[in-house]
C-alpha cells in the first residue's frame, strides 16, 4: 500500500502566492472580516429565557423567541 493512500483525491491547501509585508494591517483585516454585530431589543431580552422546567433531566427548553 502506498504511503499516502488516496493522495490525488485529498484536499490540498495551495501555497501562498504573495508574502504578507504588513502583519499588523493583515491581522486587523482578518479580525474585521469575522465581525458580526447583532442588536437585540430590551423586550426580546425580557422574554428570551423559557420558564423553568418542572421535570428533572432532559434537554433544556428555549422560548419560541429564542428559537
Amino acid at each position: 500500500m502506498p504511503h499516502k493512500f488516496n493522495a490525488d483525491r485529498r484536499a490540498k491547501i495551495p501555497k501562498q502566492k504573495r508574502r504578507v509585508t504588513n502583519c499588523a494591517e493583515y491581522d486587523e483585516c482578518l479580525r474585521r472580516r469575522g465581525d458580526l454585530t447583532v442588536w437585540i431589543s430590551e423586550d426580546a431580552l425580557a422574554v428570551w429565557s423559557a420558564p423553568p422546567r418542572t421535570t428533572p433531566g432532559g434537554q433544556p427548553v428555549y422560548s419560541d423567541l429564542a428559537i
